[in-house]
C-alpha cells in the first residue's frame, strides 16, 4: 500500500467541488445565497452559454474588507457561524464556507467588493489570490468564467446551453420567491428574462407562476405554535404531469424533503388522482432550532426535530384550506354588495323540508324557486340528519321516478334533510352556485346567481356529495347487515393467518369472521353500506392489505376507497332527467360540502362565467 499523505489543497478544493458545485446553477445558487446572507436589496445576475463561459452576480450588500477578501476563499472559512450553538441555529443561507473556495478550484474566479466603510473596492483572483484596487459603489461582484476549463473530464457531463440555463432560470426563481423583497434581475446572452421589483408576496408569485395558478390556487395561512405555513396550493383541476411546480421552503431555504411532501400528498389525495402533481408555493417558518440544515452538501434535504408534528401541522393545514368550497368564497368575495340572509333555526328544520316540495316550482312561472338555507353546514345538523340524508340520496339516484316524469312530492321533499325557503326574484341575492335553469343533454345543470353562468356536472359534483356523507356516517361503528346465509370461501394459509390476528380490527369495520375449514372462512355480517358488495372478494382485498400495512391505515385508506367507489357508482347518471327543485337541492349541497369543487377522481364538478367574461364573447359594448 502507498504511504499516507496529505492532500494538496487544489486537490482538496477539487473534490468538494465534486458536492457543491454540480453544474453551472449550483455555482449560480451558492453566489445567490452569499449575496442575500450579505442584506443585499438589489441583486443583478449575467449569464453567458447558460452559466458555463461566464456568471456574473452583483449585489448591493455589505461587502467584504479588503483584509477577509482572502480569507474568503479559504476553505471552511466564513462569518455566518463560529460555535456548535450557532450551527444549531442556522439562520443564513450558507454557512459552511467551503462553496467559494471549491468554485474557484474549478472555475476562474474574481470577486470585486466594496464594503460599507471602505474608500474604495478591492478585487482579488481566484487564482493566484493575488489583489488589487477596483471600482466599485457599495457590494459585491463574484464573477465565474470557464467553468471545469481545468478538469475537462468533468465539463464533458454537462448538457446543452439551453438545458443549463434551464436549471439556473430554476436556481433564480426559488431565490426569487423565497424574498420578494429583493429587487432581482436576470439576464443571458445580453438578453434580459426576469426583472423583477420590491413587491408583495402574491405578486411575486402571480411574476413567477403566472396568473392562472394564482386564479387556480387557494391562499395558506396557518399557526400553531411555534410553526407557521403560508403561500398558494393549486386546485385539482391545475394539477400536472410532472413536479415541476413544486415550490417548499423552510426558513426561507428551498427544499426537497420526503416528509414534507408526503404530507403534501396526504392532504391532495381524496381529491387528486394518483397519477397527477399538485402545484404549489408553500412557506414554512419555525425555529431554526427545530431543523436540522446540516445533513446534505448542497443544503437540499433538511431534518426536523419534532418531524411527527411537523408532518401533521402541514397535513391539517393543507386539508383544511383545500376543503374549503369554492362556492363559498365567491360568496363572501361579494358579501360586501349583497344582501345577507339569515339561516333558519334548526328547530324548524324537519317542518321546512316537509314542505320544500310545495315551495317550489318547475316551470318557472311563479316568479320563486326553493332553495336551501346555504348558510347552514350539514356537519352541524347531527348524525342522524347525515344518516337521513345519505339514505335520501341513495334512493335519488337509484331512480325514484321514471325518466322524463313527474317527480313524487315525497321524493322531492326528501332530496335533503336540510332547511328550505321560497325565495322572492326582486329580492336581488342569490346563494353563490344560484338557482336552476335548465339540464344540458341529461349531463350538465345550468344555473345562474349574481356573477353570471354556473356550469355544474350533475354526475361529478354528487358523487362528491355522496362520499362525503358516507365518510360521515362511518366515522361511528358502522351499521352491521346480517347476512342471511353466510358467504364461505376458499383462502390461502398467509391469509387465515391475518384473519385470526386481525379478527378485532375487522370487527371494528363491521364484518364478523369466523373459521369454516382448514382453509375456508365464513363471513356472517358485513358493514351496512356494503351488503351489496362481492363479500369474498373484498376480504381477499383486505386481508392482503392487513398483511402488508399497519391495521389502522388499512382502515383508513381502503374504507375510504371503498366508499368512494360506492359513490361514483351511486351518484345521479348522465340522462337522467331532473326537475328545478331537485337541481336546486343539488347545488345547495354543493355549497355544504366540504371539497365539492372536485368530484372523487379530481375532476372539477363546476365552473363560472362571470357576466364580464360572456359580454366579451359577444362582443357586447364594443
Amino acid at each position: 500500500m502507498p504511504h499516507i499523505h496529505r492532500l494538496p489543497d487544489l486537490l482538496v478544493n477539487q473534490i468538494a467541488a465534486g458536492e457543491v458545485v454540480e453544474r453551472p446553477a449550483s455555482v449560480l445558487k451558492e453566489v445567490l445565497e452569499n449575496a442575500v446572507d450579505a442584506g443585499a436589496r438589489a441583486i443583478e445576475v449575467q449569464l453567458e452559454q447558460g452559466g458555463v463561459r461566464r456568471i456574473r452576480v452583483t449585489d448591493d450588500g455589505c461587502g467584504i474588507d479588503r483584509e477577509e477578501l482572502a480569507l474568503a476563499l479559504e476553505r471552511h472559512a466564513t462569518s455566518k457561524i463560529a460555535s456548535l450553538d450557532d450551527l444549531e441555529r442556522v439562520g443564513t443561507m450558507g454557512f459552511r464556507g467551503e462553496a467559494l473556495a471549491a468554485i474557484a478550484a474549478v472555475a476562474r474566479t474574481t470577486i470585486t467588493s466594496r464594503a460599507e466603510a471602505a474608500t474604495h473596492a478591492w478585487r482579488i483572483d481566484g487564482s493566484d489570490r493575488s489583489i488589487a484596487p477596483a471600482a466599485l459603489n457599495q457590494g459585491t461582484v463574484v464573477e465565474v468564467a470557464d467553468l471545469y476549463f481545468n478538469t475537462p473530464a468533468r465539463r464533458k457531463f454537462l448538457k446543452t446551453e439551453a438545458t443549463e440555463y434551464a436549471h439556473c432560470d430554476d436556481v433564480f426563481r426559488r431565490v426569487a420567491l423565497a424574498r420578494p423583497d429583493i429587487s432581482l434581475q436576470l439576464a443571458h446572452n445580453g438578453r434580459v428574462t426576469h426583472r423583477l421589483p420590491p413587491s408583495p408576496s402574491a405578486q411575486r408569485v402571480a411574476a413567477l407562476m403566472g396568473d392562472d395558478f394564482v386564479a387556480q390556487a387557494r391562499q395558506v395561512e396557518a399557526d400553531a405554535g411555534p410553526l407557521r405555513l403560508a403561500g398558494f396550493a393549486s386546485l385539482p383541476a391545475y394539477s400536472r404531469s410532472s413536479r415541476d411546480a413544486q415550490f417548499f421552503f423552510v426558513n426561507g431555504r428551498f427544499v426537497r424533503d420526503k416528509l414534507l411532501t408526503h404530507a403534501v400528498r396526504e392532504a391532495y389525495a381524496d381529491i387528486l388522482h394518483g397519477s397527477r402533481h399538485p402545484a404549489y408555493v408553500l412557506f414554512l417558518e419555525l425555529d431554526p432550532a427545530g431543523v436540522d440544515v446540516n445533513v446534505h452538501p448542497a443544503k437540499i434535504e433538511v431534518r426536523f426535530r419534532e418531524a411527527r408534528a411537523v408532518h401533521q401541522f402541514i397535513y391539517h393545514a393543507l386539508k383544511r384550506t383545500l376543503a374549503e368550497s369554492g362556492a363559498n368564497r365567491i360568496e363572501s368575495d361579494a358579501s360586501s354588495t349583497a344582501p345577507q340572509h339569515r339561516a333558519a333555526s334548526a328547530d324548524g328544520m324537519l317542518d321546512m323540508a316537509a314542505t320544500s316540495a310545495l315551495t317550489g316550482s318547475s316551470t318557472g312561472n311563479a316568479g320563486t324557486q326553493t332553495w336551501h338555507a346555504w348558510s347552514a353546514a350539514p356537519a352541524r345538523q347531527g348524525q342522524l340528519a347525515m344518516e337521513a340524508a345519505s339514505r335520501s340520496y341513495l334512493d335519488f339516484a337509484a331512480g325514484a321516478r321514471p325518466v322524463g316524469g313527474a317527480a313524487p312530492v315525497q321524493a322531492a321533499a326528501s332530496t335533503t334533510a336540510w332547511p328550505t325557503r321560497a325565495l322572492s326574484a326582486d329580492e336581488g341575492a342569490a346563494p353563490p352556485l344560484g338557482f336552476a335553469l335548465a339540464q344540458l343533454h341529461g349531463v350538465y345543470i345550468l344555473a345562474q346567481n349574481t356573477h353570471g353562468l354556473v356550469l355544474v356536472d350533475m354526475h361529478a359534483a354528487h358523487e362528491r356529495i355522496l362520499y362525503e356523507r358516507l365518510k360521515t356516517v362511518l366515522d361511528g361503528r358502522p351499521a352491521v347487515q346480517r347476512l342471511l346465509i353466510p358467504a364461505v370461501f376458499s383462502v390461502s394459509t398467509k391469509d387465515m393467518a391475518a384473519a385470526e390476528e386481525c379478527r378485532e380490527v375487522l370487527a371494528g369495520m363491521g364484518f364478523d369472521v369466523s373459521t369454516a375449514g382448514p382453509q375456508e372462512l365464513a363471513v356472517r355480517s358485513v358493514p351496512a353500506l356494503l351488503a351489496g358488495a362481492p363479500v369474498a372478494e373484498l376480504m381477499r382485498q383486505l386481508l392482503q392489505e392487513l398483511r402488508e400495512y399497519p391495521a389502522t391505515e388499512v382502515v383508513t385508506a381502503r374504507r375510504n376507497e371503498l366508499l368512494a367507489t360506492m359513490a361514483c357508482h351511486g351518484a345521479v347518471r348522465a340522462n337522467r332527467q331532473l326537475t328545478l327543485p331537485e337541481m336546486n337541492a343539488l347545488l345547495r349541497d354543493m355549497e355544504a360540502t366540504e371539497r365539492a369543487d372536485q368530484c372523487n377522481h379530481g375532476r372539477p364538478t363546476w365552473t363560472q362565467f362571470s357576466m364580464a367574461e360572456l359580454d366579451r364573447f359577444f362582443m357586447r359594448g364594443q
